[in-house]
């Protein structure tokens, strides 16, 4: 059965997420360190942990299969999941596969060294309408695909 879970602390698509699984009748659990408010669903349900650093991405990628669906901004949690067979969606609709999540990874990893010496990168472009229809899209496949496994 397929579950979509959600790394939720600063994910901007909550609202959008919910309605897709509510269509594809897919269980939700929202993962996040502090309380957040969730719609009354018995179908959706939301996971609290540990404050600590990682301790969302790794109750995630604990809990995760190959038939499920995460939402994630966070590289190295998608990297995980995939690994396991699991469809990764990023918030802004860009699907992060095996095929591409090398390049992610190395893109994370340059940004990283270039902050660390002090090199303005400028942050990551605003969160458009154009990323919330492209999530909405994209989101839509990797659950039909996830449950068809």
């Amino acid at each position: 059965m397929t579950t979509l879970f959600i790394d939720a602390d600063a994910c901007p698509v909550k609202d959008e997420a919910y309605r897709v699984a509510a269509r594809y009748e897919v269980p939700v659990i929202v993962v996040a360190n502090r309380w957040l408010r969730i719609p009354a669903s018995p179908a959706i349900r939301l996971q609290l942990v540990a404050g600590e650093p990682d301790a969302a991405d790794n109750w995630i990628a604990g809990e995760t299969t190959g038939s499920d669906v995460v939402v994630t901004a966070d590289v190295p949690l998608a990297d995980r999941v995939l690994k396991k067979g699991a469809q990764v969606v990023h918030p802004t609709g860009r699907p992060l596969t095996p095929d591409t999540i090398g390049s992610a990874l190395a893109s994370r990893s340059i940004g990283e060294h270039l902050r660390s010496i002090g090199a303005f990168t400028g942050g990551p472009k605003s969160f458009a309408a154009s990323d919330r229809s492209r999530f909405l899209q994209v989101l839509d496949a990797a659950i039909a695909r996830a449950r068809r496994r």
